[in-house]
């Protein structure tokens, strides 16, 4: 008798100790299937809603099966997740769940394995299904995307969207036919704060055989937060070396590329947002003018009329912040300049921001060429994407998908200059 109560007592303990973070395990993973529905970007619901099902098969083989050890398979996983999908400056934590997830896994394994111990009770015969499934969907998964990343990474054939990788043939060496890169440096004022005069410095792709006598398209690439304008073509040449080589192999027309900083000294290191706007009077007012009366693009005088004029032949684009300053600078205060955008792991634009820009006066009747919206799927700048580029989709009848626009969310991808260099290399192939 006194045997089956110390049975009773023991279940409920176990019940208590491992069922119940079972269950809020199971029941935020079901959330986070809903979530990424409703979020609506197709790459991002696969993948999370793959991941939510192993933390429930998971989950439940360290109940049934009295294995909570398990359970800090998930906490570790749930962890990096997190790490990986938030940040610190974000507007907010899409991914919050996984740091909750995370928090109850460990304390689930820690106190289930310490009860275990405790109670010198054995493990029971493994839930062989739950566990099977569970690591096959992590195999299967992982397999299909190694499968066609090196698919992509091997490809020898002309240059084409790859949503999976940049073919290495453009990144292993340089051609014969290598263009050269420029430093400028030229004045500005520091428009954020007090206006004053200041010096910065911008660097200048210049393709294989550049001649004054030819007309080049331009684009502008602005880096992100905690970087410089050396960040695209001196701190990872690779992004040059792909340049050179599409350029070589005929797959884009020669271009020239400026990568010039939105930073400005020490100026407002508190909030740096300030800066992606008022970048619009520096692009306008000094950095253009400086290089477009000093390179040949299609600009027959470097002047508002010039610009205005040639804005077909000019793109911008940036990553993270750079990002931010492409659609609070080119795209919402510069239409007239640009007709060719694009957004690597950066939004923070609402609707109202556009409606108020680029759907009054002037701006309103001209024509965006292509908007290219990019960004991995474990980006933590995926969510905001997300909604901020469906808000824009909705009110904005120039920008079609998959005819004036598109979004490419990259697999296995997050913050970082591996997803941005994909980006690039798509990007490349959609403007001029």
């Amino acid at each position: 008798m006194r045997q089956k109560i110390e049975n009773k007592t023991d279940k409920k303990m176990w019940n208590r100790i491992c069922l119940l973070p079972v269950s809020v395990l199971i029941l935020m993973a079901g959330i986070d299937i809903v979530r990424f529905a409703i979020l609506g970007d197709k790459t991002a619901f696969i993948i999370f809603g793959l991941i939510a099902v192993v933390f429930m098969l998971v989950a439940y083989t360290a109940w049934k099966s009295r294995m909570p050890f398990l359970h800090l398979v998930i906490a570790a996983a749930a962890f990096v997740l997190y790490f990986n999908t938030n940040f610190s400056t974000s507007t907010y934590y899409f991914n919050w769940m996984f740091l909750v997830e995370s928090i109850v896994a460990a304390v689930g394994g820690i106190l289930g394995t310490a009860y275990m111990i405790w109670k010198k009770t054995s493990v029971r015969k493994v839930a062989v299904f739950p566990l099977a499934a569970a690591v096959l969907i992590v195999a299967g998964a992982l397999g299909f995307w190694k499968t066609r990343y090196e698919a992509a990474h091997s490809a020898e054939r002309q240059a084409r969207d790859e949503l999976w990788a940049v073919p290495a043939k453009y990144d292993e060496k340089e051609p014969k036919q290598a263009g050269m890169v420029e430093e400028v440096v030229y004045d500005t004022k520091a428009y954020a704060t007090d206006e004053r005069s200041v010096k910065k410095t911008a660097y200048v792709y210049l393709p294989y055989g550049y001649s004054k006598e030819k007309e080049y398209n331009i684009l502008y690439l602005m880096h992100g937060t905690g970087d410089d304008e050396k960040y695209w073509l001196k701190t990872n040449p690779y992004n040059k070396t792909m340049l050179d080589n599409m350029i070589a192999d005929g797959d884009i027309e020669p271009l020239i590329v400026v990568t010039p900083t939105f930073y400005v000294e020490n100026d407002c290191a508190e909030d740096l947002d300030q800066l992606t706007y008022s970048f619009a009077k520096e692009l306008r007012n000094d950095l253009m003018p400086e290089i477009e009366s000093s390179y040949s693009t299609y600009a027959k005088s470097a002047d508002d009329e010039g610009f205005s004029q040639s804005r077909d032949h000019r793109a911008f684009a940036g990553l993270s912040r750079g990002a931010v300053t492409m659609y609070h600078s080119a795209l919402c205060q510069s239409l007239d300049y640009f007709s060719w955008f694009g957004a690597f792991s950066g939004s923070r634009t609402d609707k109202t921001a556009f409606e108020d820009t680029i759907q009054t006066g002037n701006f309103a009747e001209l024509p965006i060429h292509y908007l290219y919206v990019a960004s991995g799927s474990f980006d933590f700048a995926l969510p905001g994407q997300v909604q901020d580029y469906q808000a824009l989709l909705d009110i904005e009848p120039r920008l079609r998908s998959g005819v004036t626009t598109c979004f490419d969310v990259f697999p296995m991808r997050y913050h970082s200059m591996g997803n941005w260099h994909l980006a690039l290399y798509n990007y490349l192939q959609k403007i001029f």
